[in-house]
Parts: structure tokens; C-alpha cells; sequence
């Protein structure tokens, strides 16, 4: 009787560590879009369904030149331009935060309990308290962090992954900043990595995609495709997504940190479609943006074009995001779309006459463009 009750114990402790790993994987709520893509797989999906017209609601003019894409925590959306000023900005409009780190920054701000994390030019990853606004840790590495960080739990370590222009990518304590471990790459680490369990997959500069064991520093597997990989991959299931520099998208399939198989299912009909933003992915479909003008919908079954949309404008490192049966894409000439998931149709478009480099970033009842210009558009139902 007592065996049987030491058992009944321990399955339980196993079912409550397991529903708290999965709400860590998901712990983003309809108010919030607390990291780059809206989780740590960076899918760039959303269950938040999107007015039926939306309207401009208001916009915030920071005046102060950016390419970060706005994060969202509490409600309250934050970015830094470039010069390491971060703005806060309600839902009304109005700036509720400010705090000036006085270095150049590019990248893209993460936020995990209060805390927002943000690396900068000169190679360090900077820890902020938002309630006191104020540095809480620093931690330096030997290059510059141009990525957003990625986050995650295991062995009682909250952590923060992030690579740098060391070549290195690093796993921090969240709460110490003190190094858990790092791992030595072949070249600069540029885009953000995608978590999957304990695992965390990117392409490299280098050509080179690899699969790295957060708890120990070391990777588990890699595959050369010797093509530039400019933009961060996104995980669902067992599968990971990745464009590269030549057009192709590929699919990778996991298994406990071996890529048990790939295979490309997109390839560019010419020399000169390239991809430089990061896929967004639902259950059905892989969206991709590429230069050539053209939003692409991948069927993952078959792996076959489902459709393909021209956009307006000349593309860039925008990165669509999906939001139940709609899709939100930008142009980096400032072309804002929404398309119906599965038709490809042109639902709704708005010009915001200014440059467009940040991806769309959506919470319950509105969604955001932040534009090079550093100005703030939100829309939502009148």
C-alpha cells in the first residue's frame, strides 16, 4: 500500500513538471507578445483573431530611428531604437517607460517575468528590471549581439540563450546572469534560435544549421547546406523551418536532438529570389516571404505551393504572422496586408508611407507596426 502510494505521488510530480514545461513553452497570454515571433519555437502564430476591418487607432511618434519589432508584456508594447533608448507604450498610446542604455543597439528585446532582456553593439546582454527601471545584471561577450534572446527551464535553471558576433552562443541565468554554459561556433551567430524541449536549433552565416543541447553546451547534430542563412528557423512538432540565401526553404525532421531527415520544399526558380525572414507556421502551412515580391504558402503534407501572393512594395526582414484564419504581412515599403490563410485573398491594406524592417506583433484586439522611423502604429476595432 505504501509502494502504491510513493508511486501515485511520483507520476503526479512528473504530470505537474510536465504541464509546467509546456506552459513555459506557451506562457504568452492574449496580452502578451513577449518575445520575437511570440514564443520560444518563434512560429509567428497566434490564436488572436483579427477585427474584420481594422481601424488605425493611434500612432506613436518616438522620432528616433529602429529596427527592433515591437514585444508586448502586460500590454504595454516595448522596443529600443537605435541609439539604446527603450520606449513602453500603452494601449492608449501613451509612453509609460523610458530608460536610455546610451549604446547602439539592433537588436530585439525579450521579456520574462518583469524582466526584459536586450543585447547591444558592444556585446553585452543588459538585464532590466521593469517595475524599477533599472540594470539588475550585465553580462559580456566579445562581439556584438545583434539577435533577440530565446529563453527556457530545465534542471532548475531558468536560462536565457542568445549568440553573439564571438562566434559563441551562450546559456545565462535569467535571474544571475552568470554563464551555464556556451558553445563555440564555426562563425558570428546573427539570428535569433528557435527552442524545441531542451534543444536549440539556428542557421549559421556559415552555412551550417545545428541542433544544440542547452543543458550542456555541446550540439547534437548539424547539416552544411553551405548557403548563407540569414534569418532565425521556427519549430513545430518534431519539424524545423528554414530559409536561406538562395531561395530555398527547407525541412528539417527532429528527433531527440538528431536531424533525423531534411528536405527542401520551396527552391528559387532563378538566381535571384533570396529569403531573409523568418517563416511563420501553423499546423497546415509554412508562409514565407520572399524577394522576388511574393508571400509563399507551403502545404506541410504534400510540401506543394498552395498559393502565392504579390505584395506591394520590395520585401525585406519582415516576417508574416499568422492569426487564426488570417495572415499579416509587411513590405519593407510600408505596405501593411492581411490575407486569408488558406486563399491567399487580399483581405485588408494600409500604407504607412515609412519603412517597414519589424515584424507584426499581435495581443486580444490590436496589432502593431512599428516602422524604421521609430513611430508606433496601432490598429484594432473602432
Amino acid at each position: 500500500m505504501k509502494t502504491s502510494k510513493i508511486l501515485i505521488i511520483f507520476c503526479i510530480s512528473l504530470f505537474l513538471g510536465a504541464c509546467k514545461n509546456n506552459a513555459n513553452q506557451n506562457e504568452n497570454t492574449h496580452d502578451d507578445w513577449s518575445i520575437f515571433r511570440g514564443n520560444p519555437a518563434l512560429t509567428g502564430y497566434t490564436d488572436v483573431s483579427l477585427p474584420e476591418n481594422p481601424a488605425l487607432l493611434w500612432i506613436f511618434k518616438s522620432e528616433s530611428n529602429t529596427r527592433s519589432t515591437p514585444i508586448i508584456y502586460n500590454q504595454i508594447a516595448y522596443w529600443s531604437d537605435r541609439r539604446g533608448r527603450i520606449f513602453g507604450v500603452n494601449t492608449d498610446g501613451e509612453q509609460v517607460f523610458d530608460y536610455a542604455m546610451n549604446t547602439a543597439v539592433e537588436a530585439i528585446p525579450m521579456i520574462r517575468n518583469s524582466t526584459l532582456y536586450i543585447g547591444r553593439i558592444d556585446g553585452f546582454l543588459y538585464a532590466i528590471c521593469l517595475e524599477k527601471q533599472d540594470t539588475l545584471w550585465t553580462f559580456e561577450t566579445f562581439g556584438q549581439i545583434a539577435a533577440s534572446p530565446n529563453r527556457m527551464n530545465f534542471d532548475g535553471n531558468d536560462a536565457i540563450i542568445v549568440g553573439s558576433y564571438d562566434n559563441n552562443l551562450y546559456v545565462i541565468n535569467s535571474k544571475t546572469g552568470r554563464e551555464i554554459n556556451y558553445f563555440e561556433s564555426g562563425y558570428y551567430i546573427n539570428g535569433a534560435v528557435a527552442v524545441s524541449q531542451n534543444f536549440v536549433v539556428y542557421g549559421g552565416c556559415d552555412g551550417w544549421i545545428r541542433v544544440i543541447d542547452a543543458t550542456s553546451g555541446k550540439q547534437t547534430d548539424s547539416l552544411d547546406i553551405d548557403i548563407y542563412i540569414p534569418a532565425s528557423p521556427a519549430i513545430i512538432e518534431n519539424f524545423a523551418y528554414i530559409a536561406d540565401h538562395s531561395g530555398n526553404v527547407y525541412e528539417l525532421k527532429l528527433n531527440k536532438g538528431k536531424i533525423v531527415s531534411h528536405k527542401k520544399i520551396l527552391e528559387p526558380k532563378d538566381e535571384n529570389r533570396t529569403h531573409v525572414s523568418v517563416p511563420a507556421v501553423s499546423n497546415e502551412m509554412v508562409y514565407i516571404v520572399s524577394d522576388d515580391r511574393h508571400i509563399y504558402a507551403i502545404n506541410r503534407k504534400t510540401g506543394s505551393i498552395a498559393w502565392k501572393h504579390l505584395l506591394k512594395g520590395e520585401t525585406g526582414e519582415s516576417s508574416p504572422v499568422i492569426c487564426n484564419d488570417k495572415l499579416i504581412v509587411c513590405t519593407r515599403d510600408g505596405i501593411v496586408s492581411i490575407l486569408d490563410t488558406k486563399s491567399g485573398n487580399l483581405l485588408w491594406e494600409y500604407d504607412t508611407g515609412e519603412q517597414i524592417f519589424a515584424s507584426p506583433t499581435v495581443i486580444n484586439g490590436y496589432f502593431y507596426i512599428l516602422t524604421f522611423k521609430g513611430n508606433l502604429f496601432c490598429f484594432g476595432k473602432k
